[in-house]
């Protein structure tokens, strides 16, 4: 049962569809004072993106291959290995993250939904940035349906 005494996170979550609206939104969410984790940078291209508005990023990719391709493109910008699920991991980067972007398309199906919701609240808990920008279309079609209640 909810209570006054439940941590409440202050992260905003922006649901995006797609790779041209999640990086339509990098001039909207990030500035130049932000620091930025990108989860799910694949070859870094986005995470290049980011960079030009941010302070710093950095890109992640769960796999080793894919961050040293990231790191040959883009020797100029920080990547690193990691698990999306470990969210110690990304704590242990030691890093105040301000932002964080996470293109998970592996997990936004319906199915996943569940999966993703305690991925972000879990990143909000441990972390706590300000917004949380993920690429799912189920997240974005399911948070468009729903209405806070002001009762």
């Amino acid at each position: 049962m909810a209570n006054d005494r439940q941590y409440r996170s202050n992260t905003r979550f922006v649901a995006t569809r797609g790779v041209k609206e999640y990086r339509a939104s990098i001039p909207e969410w990030v500035n130049e004072s932000d620091t930025v984790l990108e989860i799910g940078c694949e070859w870094g291209t986005t995470t290049r993106i980011i960079s030009d508005h941010a302070a710093s990023v950095i890109g992640t990719d769960v796999s080793p291959e894919v961050i040293e391709r990231a790191r040959e493109r883009h020797p100029h910008i920080r990547f690193e290995a990691l698990d999306a699920f470990d969210v110690r991991a990304a704590l242990e980067l030691n890093v105040d993250f301000t932002k964080i972007y996470i293109d998970m398309s592996g997990i936004s199906g319906y199915r996943s939904l569940l999966d993703l919701i305690a991925l972000l609240n879990s990143y909000a808990a441990v972390l706590r940035p300000e917004a949380i920008v993920v690429k799912s279309g189920a997240l974005k079609h399911f948070a468009s349906r729903c209405i806070p209640f002001k009762g």
